[in-house]
């Protein structure tokens, strides 16, 4: 039985988020060991508190974490943005 656990920090996720990245984990490991196995398969979402997190040395913060969110949001819509200059 398969058990997937997914470490995030608190915050950042909606609840609905957080069920969403449930039923995908669950359908992909499906996909691959088949559906008799859907009832059996676990996903846990730990959520670390802010500032417990460490990359590159340093610690992370949930709304360091919302800010990057929001800068690749930005960064995506200039290129919709450009495609559509492009495209039209």
């Amino acid at each position: 039985m398969p058990l997937l656990t997914v470490k995030m920090i608190e915050g950042v996720f909606t609840p609905t988020q957080k069920q969403e990245m449930i039923r995908k984990l669950t359908d992909t490991m499906v996909s691959i060991e088949g559906e008799n196995l859907r009832p059996y398969t676990l996903v846990v979402l730990e959520e670390v508190k802010s500032g417990d997190w460490g990359v590159a040395g340093n610690s992370l913060t949930n709304s360091e974490v919302k800010a990057l969110v929001a800068e690749k949001s930005k960064g995506c819509r200039a290129q919709r943005g450009r495609r559509r200059v492009r495209d039209g």
